[in-house]
């Protein structure tokens, strides 16, 4: 399985913060945003990563993460988003990356306490097919948002306004490789995006989508109040729990 973390967008709802920098280089506590979603990846045994950005900061993704040395790795991949067209598009840069293997998504902005390695097990066990994390939310109208009966996700509404279930599609999703002809299909939403909320719904027609409850908590970092509230949780429990910040170079003087 192949790892991919989105960190492109422009980070509107954070200006004036992301006025001169990317929003997933902002600091969560002691580290940069896009390191625990590159850690949760690492966390369940995933070596081979894609980070997909784009605008004017794009670069200094380079210099932050060069090859990957805070994480173990020997090399990380690099690809670049022209404009926007919702997370959808910026998947769709993956496609040659993936080489038709299965792959674990995540959204550069999301944060949780501990890691999702029994989800990860349950979609290899599965082979094929999508499988999803859900996470009981006070805002679901702000994520995507399942409708649930008899423990079956029946329809999954983006950003709905009037919620089905207090539950949010977290942004951690696996796919087979089949994702990327589904792409091909998708036409934007109102917003003028390509959502990937359909993608999960076109997997859940087919009868091939899975999902499971995270355990511990689970944010994103993505408006003032959430970037605010995933630094105290950080601060306070601790995330991703082999994440660490990089040891500290010694100075000429010491």
């Amino acid at each position: 399985m192949k790892g991919i973390v989105l960190a492109g967008g422009t980070g509107s709802r954070l200006f004036p913060l992301t006025r001169v920098t990317n929003k997933h280089l902002l600091p969560v506590y002691n580290l940069p945003m896009v390191f625990y979603p590159i850690q949760m990846l690492r966390n369940v045994g995933i070596e081979d990563i894609l980070i997909v950005t784009g605008g004017h900061s794009a670069g200094d993704f380079l210099r932050l993460l060069q090859n990957g040395k805070d994480f173990d790795m020997k090399h990380l991949h690099y690809a670049y988003q022209e404009g926007e067209g919702g997370i959808a598009a910026a998947l769709s840069l993956a496609e040659h990356f993936a080489e038709h293997r299965s792959i674990c998504v995540v959204l550069g902005d999301n944060i949780i306490e501990g890691n999702v390695c029994a989800a990860a097990e349950q979609f290899r066990r599965q082979r094929e097919g999508a499988h999803v994390i859900l996470k009981e939310v006070h805002d679901p109208e702000r994520f995507g948002c399942p409708e649930i009966a008899n423990g079956r996700i029946l329809k999954i509404e983006e950003k709905p306004k009037h919620p089905k279930s207090n539950y949010a599609i977290t942004g951690i999703y696996f796919y087979d490789s089949t994702v990327f002809q589904k792409i091909q299909r998708l036409k934007p939403s109102q917003r003028g995006e390509l959502e990937i909320t359909d993608i999960n719904n076109m997997y859940l027609e087919e009868g091939t989508l899975t999902y499971s409850t995270l355990d511990g908590w689970w944010t994103d970092a993505g408006t003032f109040e959430s970037l605010l509230r995933a630094s105290n949780l950080v601060a306070k429990t601790g995330a991703n729990k082999t994440a660490s910040p990089p040891p500290a170079k010694a100075s000429a003087s010491q």
